[in-house]
């Protein structure tokens, strides 16, 4: 069926509202039509992500109760529990769609546990197992743009469902054929029987409670001056909470940013990987000669920092940076209270810098590479917890991503804002700020340094340019990018190159250990370009840097 055809089938199906139906009907821009319907929402690293609107390309009631019978099918299928949990975000209708999947799962006699009022995803990860769950949903789109929504799908274990269970579920949604075979029980009827539940303190207390055991040092002075922003998102409440009750008592958060706003209107985009998130915070700090600045995504999976550099100016950490000295941070408490355990793991992406990776071995600690997404760190948190054979200490990725304790199986901004923190108190104790102690790292073990570059290309023309980047360097990748020769070239996407399952990555290593790495986001229409360089000096790597990205964005165009 193409495109007109599935928009003429729903400008007359008796199972769409008149509402969607009229919102199509005054689209006059055929393109538009074509990119609403050509193809169905897939999965991708993070789940189902889209646009809010009408059409089987974007995030509606339609395709969440769609994809939600799929999941119902799936357990029905496969799992000896009962039971979702359902979060969801401060994005426009999330509340509306975690109420629309609860109703259809309560159709599939499948009961619901849907959180009171907006909560963080790894609090929704951490419900699952709390609640002897069957699987978990979070309504959200993380730190996209305020016209997009999505749809994460958790597993028992409260990891994000892998590769594996996402294609059974796929394959479950491909077989509803018609709106007819979509099972659905109005929300209040299914509340008034029982079949959704409202969750709330009870499991908000479990889970700050958890949070707080994972602190390192009790004896930090902890007056430091702390300023905190959620990006008008899911943080505010939580992220206060457990520095509250652990006796942070100067933390001061934006108010422009403090309550949820569906459009994020402070802000270009509520993401802190983005340094213009940052800037009422950066005006508060300024005023308030703040230690450091916390900010959080709408969902709370990632975090950014800013500290003080070692000219007195505020300096965005980048994921890499905060991830290298939250792991000298932890692996240095254990070692010296003699918590280090056996087999101890640190686990990362094949995206993310490898200083970590050396920081770790000092230790003797081992890391672990996954492909890209949190959800191949659960997955590995759970296969060593079953085979006993490593130890989970840690896990981390560049955007910002990272998570300490087996609790919650996915990225954790709410632990990682207690850590962070505790790690600021702890440097300052010692007469240092977070960037002195980035320094004391770089003297250490190298030199490294990040960028990443993401390029937008929207509607099926951007796929089909993204995919013929891809294919381009696949079939004849560059042997010498600014005069640096590549000495491995690792097309993820091969079997023979990897232990890890296949993946449509293209991996470049030069003869120093530098890399780069290109890839489809799985979540958004972007291509992404990863870059990791190691040099002699600051200035040493800085320049490097320059160099080959130049070198690597001038074939990017060209391809």
């Amino acid at each position: 069926m193409n495109y007109k055809e599935k928009y003429t089938q729903w400008i007359n199906s008796d199972h769409i509202d008149q509402e969607t139906k009229i919102e199509l009907q005054k689209i006059d821009n055929e393109k538009e039509i074509e990119d609403r319907f050509y193809k169905d929402l897939e999965f991708g690293t993070g789940g189902l992500r889209g646009i809010i609107g009408a059409g089987t390309n974007r995030i509606n009631k339609y395709t969440i109760r769609r994809a939600t019978q799929g999941l119902a099918n799936h357990l029905l299928k496969n799992s000896q529990k009962t039971g979702v949990a359902i979060a969801y975000d401060s994005r426009h209708k999330s509340q509306e769609f975690a109420y629309q999947a609860a109703a259809v799962l309560s159709a599939n006699n499948i009961k619901a546990y849907v959180f009171e009022t907006l909560s963080p995803t790894p609090e929704l990860s951490f419900a699952v197992r709390h609640l002897n769950c069957a699987g978990g949903i979070v309504i959200t789109a993380s730190h996209n743009p305020a016209e997009y929504n999505g749809y994460k799908v958790y597993g028992e274990d409260g990891g994000q469902i892998v590769t594996e269970i996402a294609d059974k579920i796929i394959h479950e949604i491909a077989q509803i054929k018609d709106d007819g075979q979509i099972k659905y029980i109005d929300e209040k009827i299914s509340i008034a029987n029982g079949m959704i539940e409202i969750i709330g303190e009870e499991v908000d207390k479990a889970y700050i409670e958890k949070v707080k055991t994972l602190s390192l040092r009790e004896d930090v002075d902890k007056d430091i001056k702390i300023i905190y922003t959620p990006l008008h998102g899911t943080g505010n409440i939580p992220v206060r909470r457990v520095l509250a009750e652990l006796d942070y008592k100067n933390v001061v958060v934006v108010p422009e940013q403090e309550l949820p706003d569906s459009e994020f209107s402070t802000v270009k985009s509520p993401n802190p990987e983005e340094h213009a998130a940052f800037t009422l915070a950066l005006e508060l700090a300024e005023k308030e000669g703040a230690d450091i600045l916390l900010g959080t995504d709408p969902d709370c999976d990632r975090i950014g920092a800013v500290v003080k550099n070692n000219k007195g100016a505020y300096q965005v950490l980048t994921g890499n940076q905060t991830g290298a000295l939250l792991i000298e941070y932890t692996l240095k408490a254990m070692k010296e209270k003699n918590t280090l355990p056996k087999n101890p793991l640190i686990i990362k992406t094949i995206v993310t810098s490898k200083m970590g990776e050396k920081i770790a071995k000092a230790y003797g600690v081992d890391t672990l590479d996954t492909l890209t997404g949190f959800k191949f760190i659960g997955e590995k948190i759970k296969e060593f917890e079953e085979t006993k054979e490593k130890q989970f200490i840690f896990g981390y990725e560049e955007s910002y991503g990272y998570l300490a304790g087996t609790f919650v199986r996915d990225k954790d901004a709410v632990i990682a804002a207690m850590l962070i923190c505790e790690m600021a108190a702890y440097y300052k104790s010692k007469g240092m700020t977070l960037y002195d102690a980035l320094l004391n790292l770089y003297k250490e073990y190298g030199y490294f340094k990040e960028d990443l570059v993401s390029i937008t290309l929207k509607g099926k023309e951007g796929i089909e340019k993204i995919n013929k980047i891809i294919e381009s360097l696949r079939k004849n990748p560059p042997k010498v990018i600014a005069g640096k020769e590549i000495k491995i070239f690792r097309d993820y996407n091969a079997s023979e190159s990897s232990d890890l399952p296949k993946s449509n990555v293209l991996h470049f290593t030069f003869t120093d250990n530098s890399w780069f790495c290109v890839r489809p986001s799985g979540t958004e229409p972007k291509i992404k370009i990863y870059f990791s360089i190691i040099g002699e000096t600051l200035e040493d790597a800085n320049q490097k840097l320059k160099n080959i990205k130049d070198a690597v964005m001038e074939i990017i165009n060209i391809c």
